[in-house]
């Protein structure tokens, strides 16, 4: 992937009065943008005084990706790891930050947060699909002050299809192996006071593992959005505009926990257990979106989002073996020689008893609703000043509804022997309701840049607790429980332009995020430090970061994702140490060649390190008993990128390929353990575009090349193979 890094330098022209209503049209149009974005543009990314990366639309459809983790591995201080091999879930972390259900880092699409419960459950069982994407916005470090609940590792803000000047729109057409497919159609128009957009987009596969005795392993998404603005004509004394978005999103996918043993690992990577047959996740996303900007003045403007999003979802999947006792699934897969009838019970290669398998239908509705504005004021002119004051009311809920199902193998076909009754497994509703507002100021004086600003989270969390015996929740056995704080978060960021080629940042500030709803339990705390430099000299472009976060206490979550029980509970993993440097640099080997090629060449290094400095036991999977010294697992200590692409005007031939050291599945020092651990993997990434004519293009993309094996992670059940070689091709064309 080529990071492109902008680059300006201001003049003072004259203007004619024509200029001057071109220049209030473009100044509208980033006034908009703005309404759904927390960076902008690639010049604002280069000039935070934070760290920052912005990924264009083009950037974004270079290789075709439609994993978000595939896209995000090349970008500096982001770690993640896969699941499902397509990105339905991905796992991400933000400069070492735990990336467990991406639960710990603002998700965030169209300005507003994502995660279905970003308070009460904020693990990311539904995540926006990359495709729908049209910019990817990340801030690091002191860059994302304005932006929670959570401020120790970063924000990443996916910003869909915008409504075009004039009618436009696309139709493209993708076709892979595994039966994969990605079709999407978006058509849009502009008036003087009146625009629109509509988006659909179908992204399926038939999957690349093979159930044991045969079965569906794919899945099938769908997203509709349409948006309408209405709008005052642009030399109206206040402008102002209200975009409404209404999204609605369905997936049904036969993906399961159940992974595979070392040993079957090793000889059928792609293979999936017989006892998985049942499962499936399915779900229904729905999101209304308005928001409303008034630009007072080319200096004031105040933006406005409302929101609602709702999520319905069951994931019907296995969840335990029960002979003389009951074992997870996780500690089977892990000690096949100590559970061998359990294990064999998972191959279904034989007829057992009934009500052998369990089988939970984790049966859960979310929602997340608020309202949140944001109010910019700038003033002078040697000494140019911007406040920023943003507050938003957030309300959501997990509400939990579950039960399981026992199930057994009867003439070579897992069968039900008895229905579990609903409610009887988990029967609650988690809430929270939050008040939040932050303060920037930016002053720009001479060389320098300075930006102290502070955050303030009001959150209270409740639970209600019906008990398995009271599924029509009459609170014959009710339990609640609560947890309250009051928070400020301060931070303060630094940048000095040098000159026209080299800027130096810098930054400090309070890392937070949410306790659970445990009464009294505190929250995840750290101080965070980043200093960087960013260059652009004859061509080479680049930054270079360093950064020192120190937890005085890291929560860890009780996710069923990494093996735990699922009840979403945190406990205080201690203090810990996580540092680490970021390297991204860019050159255009051909920039002076006459003939329009260009051969631009991108690389990109993180390293990250990890310390435990107290040790604790924990019932968690991934953490386990945990010595002063210890690693923290799913974190990688190195990774790099590196892009190379060769480009006309008629065609495009791109290559990537990224390395990401072996790392721990289980919190350790030392030598790596085998069995806690996932081995180092290269890949390879390569893509072809041709312009048949203008309109009309024509793409081969392909995934992991040279169609290396590999494990991608340990949990939430044995081990997991990445995706294979995957060979998609399309067809897209403009109007």
């Amino acid at each position: 992937m080529y990071l492109g890094f902008g680059s300006g330098v201001g003049a003072q022209v004259s203007l004619s009065a024509q200029d001057s209503v071109v220049i209030k049209s473009e100044q509208l149009k980033e006034v908009l943008l703005m309404g759904n974005a927390i960076i902008g543009n690639k010049f604002k990314s280069r000039n935070k005084t934070g760290s920052s990366i912005y990924l264009s639309k083009g950037e974004i459809q270079k290789y075709g990706f439609t994993d978000i983790n595939r896209t995000l591995q090349s970008i500096p201080g982001v770690n993640s790891y896969e699941e499902d091999g397509f990105g339905l879930r991905p796992n991400i972390s933000l400069r070492g930050t735990s990336p467990e259900r991406s639960a710990k880092i603002n998700l965030m699409e169209d300005g507003v947060l994502i995660a279905p419960a970003p308070y009460s459950a904020p693990a990311a069982y539904y995540f926006p699909t990359m495709a729908r994407m049209e910019a990817l916005e990340i801030v690091k470090g002191s860059s994302q002050i304005q932006y929670g609940p959570n401020t120790t590792g970063g924000a990443i803000n996916m910003i869909t299809a915008v409504i075009p000047d004039k009618f436009s729109g696309n139709v493209s057409m993708a076709r892979g192996n595994y039966h994969s497919g990605n079709h999407q159609v978006t058509l849009g128009d502009s008036g003087q006071n009146f625009g629109y957009l509509a988006n659909y987009l179908n992204y399926y596969s038939g999957g690349f593992k093979y159930l044991d005795g045969g079965g569906a392993t794919g899945f099938d998404r769908s997203d509709y959005m349409i948006k309408l603005r209405g709008q005052t004509d642009s030399d109206a004394a206040v402008y102002q505009s209200l975009t409404a978005k209404i999204h609605y999103f369905e997936e049904q996918a036969n993906e399961t926990y159940l992974g595979l043993t070392d040993h079957d690992f090793e000889r059928t990577p792609y293979r999936r257990y017989k006892a998985s047959a049942k499962d499936v996740m399915d779900a229904l996303q729905q999101q209304i979106q308005l928001t409303h900007v008034a630009q007072f003045s080319p200096t004031l403007s105040i933006t406005t989002n409302a929101y609602l999003n709702k999520l319905q979802r069951n994931w019907y999947k296995l969840d335990d073996v029960t002979l003389a006792e009951k074992v997870g699934i996780s500690a089977v897969l892990m000690a096949p020689d100590q559970y061998p009838l359990a294990y064999q019970a998972l191959l279904g290669s034989q007829d057992t008893a009934p009500d052998v398998l369990g089988v939970k239908a984790n049966n859960r509705r979310y929602l997340s609703t608020g309202i949140q504005s944001v109010a910019r004021w700038t003033w002078g002119q040697n000494w140019r000043h911007t406040i920023e004051f943003g507050a938003r009311y957030h309300y959501d809920y997990e509400d939990r509804f579950q039960w399981v199902d026992r199930y057994g193998f009867e003439q070579n076909e897992l069968v039900k022997t008895t229905s579990g009754v609903r409610g009887s497994d988990a029967n609650r509703i988690n809430k929270a309701r939050a008040i939040a507002s932050h303060i920037l100021y930016t002053a720009k004086v001479g060389q320098w840049t300075f930006t102290p600003g502070v955050r303030m989270e009001d959150i209270t969390l409740e639970r209600l607790d019906y008990g398995s015996t009271d599924p029509q929740r009459e609170g014959t056995d009710r339990q609640t429980k609560a947890n309250q704080l009051l928070v400020w978060i301060p931070g303060m960021g630094a940048n000095y332009r040098l000159n026209n080629m080299i800027q130096v940042f810098g930054g400090i500030h309070k890392g937070f995020s949410p306790p659970s709803i445990t009464p009294g339990q505190k929250a995840e705390k750290s101080i965070n430090y980043e200093l960087g430099t960013r260059f652009d000299h004859l061509g080479v472009q680049g930054e270079i970061v360093g950064y020192y976060n120190d937890y005085q206490n890291l929560l860890g979550s009780d996710l069923s994702a990494t093996g735990g029980t699922g009840s979403l509970d945190q406990f205080n993993a201690g203090a810990v140490m996580v540092s680490g440097l970021e390297f991204a640099v860019n050159y255009d080997v051909l920039q002076n060649n006459k003939q329009d090629y260009t051969l631009p060449i991108s690389l990109t290094y993180t390293l990250t390190d990890t310390e435990f400095m107290t040790s604790f036991d924990s019932s968690e999977a991934i953490y386990g008993v945990v010595n002063q010294g210890d690693e923290i697992p799913y974190i990688p200590k190195n990774q790099v990128a590196l892009g190379v692409g060769v480009e006309h005007n008629k065609w495009a031939l791109n290559l990537n390929v990224r390395h990401r050291s072996g790392f721990r599945t289980r919190a350790g020092s030392g030598m790596m353990d085998p069995a806690y651990s996932v081995t180092a993997n290269t890949l390879v990434d390569a893509s072809a575009h041709y312009f048949v004519w203008p309109g009309l293009k024509l793409a081969a993309n392909v995934i992991n090349l040279f169609d290396e094996v590999y494990a991608a992670s340990r949990t939430p059940a044995g081990l997991r193979p990445g995706h294979p070689f995957g060979l998609s091709c399309a067809v897209t064309y403009l109007f």
